[in-house]
């Protein structure tokens, strides 16, 4: 184990690519380079809040024992081998192309060489402007932080590809901010995530060399992406092979989300990984109650572009703007056409096995795709709790004949009684998915396990998550450290007193319904 201190980092992206070297982070565009320099504004008085055991003890990084560890923690100590920049991208925002974007208030401080050789890239988020800060100050405050941290994490030990956090500190200042664009700014408390992933590289990096026509540039990205993180794909012609796991990664990645109904609230090309991970938690929620129209993003209404059940779509449509991207490295777009074409297949069949997860089925058969799909018809209108009911389904006593007593075991679900014909439909489901489940070629206990092990009990609602937040501004972290526990065991029953439906007064407060793009 190392002190972030002591540690020799590594610098591998800006030692072989152009970039801006001055150190200027007056907000401008940046030609020519794929990144700029950018030194962490340094903040009052770094306090740690938070520190991911797990994923530190991954990498072999100590845990701060001293103040000047912390303080590389919230960007006032850079260590000599540290190389600190901002990477510069483009992307296309809620359907339009917004031009150059680039890391506004996330600052790489280098790379972390682990175990076997592996490498990951250490970036503070929240610590003070660089090139691409635009208009803003390059800061987030303690609200978004802490949100960022906590799903971050959550997310990995429910099994879904992500970036992960390794600490959050408080900085001690305080920032201005207008949490729903309305004109009401407010000062917020301040705090700086330190995030981690292998890259953070996205599908922006490559759209934004493409768009200046910076060819050499875009091939150099592009081979050094695959050499470095897909290096099994060998031979002379790689883009095709490399941007078809792309393709693949993004498209599982966007099956775990429906598997554990989470929405990203703004996916936009600049937050797409090129690795197929879950990136920049912004809006993001979890459905409460099932609702494919759902959007957490005010930003996002009315037009609910990246609502929950749109986000298979989407994934589809960015990954268009990758191949219109990359299309220089080819000798034609035929083939790139063929494999992007490819996607809705490549999704429905990861996504039907997902689903016969859930369902605890034997196998996907093709009669099997219409209880499917009467699955997401009747919770669509029903509109019950995704998690409870998928949970109470698990127990499900594949006997129960009678209308009203599939009901009511379904009860603790529902927001609000089903309607008569809401109870006929979920009847009618049940009474199939009964008769389906006795057709299995495996045990009741067999299906029961692997219902398990696929459907969450504890998921990081935003009620939780916004109740946590207020006590940790009024100086209190006993929420927060449950509910860094408990998000480490969601499958279990062990922290029960969250497998709890959203309570009413959540379902309109600021905060724990809908959130804006503002950190």
């Amino acid at each position: 184990m190392q002190s972030l201190s002591s540690k020799e980092y590594k610098n591998e992206f800006v030692n072989t690519f152009d970039g801006d070297e001055s150190g200027n982070l007056q907000p401008r565009k940046t030609p020519g380079v794929l990144y700029s320099k950018a030194i962490p504004t340094p903040v009052k008085q770094p306090t740690l809040l938070a520190w991911s055991d797990e994923l530190a003890e991954k990498l072999g990084i100590q845990k701060p024992e001293s103040q000047e560890e912390i303080e590389v923690l919230g960007g006032n100590n850079i260590t000599s081998s540290m190389h600190p920049y901002a990477a510069c991208y483009a992307g296309h925002q809620f359907g339009h192309w917004a031009g150059q974007l680039g890391d506004g208030r996330a600052i790489t401080l280098g790379e972390w060489e682990a175990k076997e050789g592996i490498s990951w890239e250490l970036q503070l988020k929240g610590a003070g402007p660089t090139p691409y800060s635009r208009r803003a100050d390059g800061r987030a405050v303690l609200r978004s932080s802490v949100r960022e941290y906590l799903m971050s994490e959550a997310m990995h030990y429910l099994g879904v590809p992500t970036t992960r956090a390794l600490s959050l500190v408080a900085t001690g200042e305080p920032v201005l901010r207008d949490m729903f664009y309305n004109g009401n700014a407010a000062y917020e408390p301040g705090a700086i995530v330190m995030r981690v992933s292998p890259s953070f590289l996205r599908f922006g990096n490559f759209e934004i060399l493409a768009a200046r026509k910076e060819t050499d540039n875009l091939k150099k990205l592009a081979d050094w992406t695959i050499n470095r993180y897909y290096p099994h794909i060998q031979g002379e012609d790689k883009i095709l092979p490399w941007f078809t796991e792309v393709m693949e990664r993004t498209a599982s990645m966007i099956v775990e989300w429906l598997r554990v109904g989470f929405v990203h609230g703004v996916m936009n090309t600049d937050n797409m990984s090129i690795l197929g991970l879950t990136i920049d938690y912004g809006p993001f929620s979890f459905l409460d109650d099932y609702d494919p129209d759902f959007t957490p993003n005010t930003t996002d209404l009315p037009g609910r572009r990246y609502a929950f059940g749109k986000q298979s779509a989407i994934a589809y449509w960015n990954l268009g703007c990758l191949a219109s991207a990359i299309a220089p490295l080819l000798p034609d777009t035929k083939e790139l056409i063929e494999v992007l074409e490819s996607y809705g297949d490549v999704f429905a069949e990861k996504y039907l096995a997902m689903m016969g997860n859930k369902l605890g089925l034997d196998e996907v058969k093709p009669e099997d795709v219409d209880l499917i799909e009467q699955f997401e018809e009747t919770l669509s209108n029903l509109k019950p709790d995704m998690t409870i009911f998928y949970q109470l389904l698990i127990d499900l006593p594949l006997d129960s004949k009678e209308a009203q007593v599939v009901v009511k075991h379904f009860e603790a679900s529902f927001y609000q009684q089903p309607s008569p014909t809401e109870t006929e439909a979920l009847h009618s489901l049940i009474t199939n998915y009964s008769k389906r489940i006795k057709e299995n070629s495996f045990s009741r206990e067999t299906a029961q396990k692997i219902m398990r092990e696929n459907n969450p009990r504890i998921i990081l609602r935003n009620y939780l998550l916004h109740q946590a937040i207020e006590e940790l501004e009024r100086g209190q972290d006993q929420l927060f450290v449950k509910l860094q526990e408990a998000m480490k065991e969601p499958y279990s029953n062990k922290f029960d007193e969250f497998f709890a439906k959203r309570p009413d007064w959540a379902s309109q407060k600021a905060g724990c319904s809908m959130l804006s793009c503002s950190s």
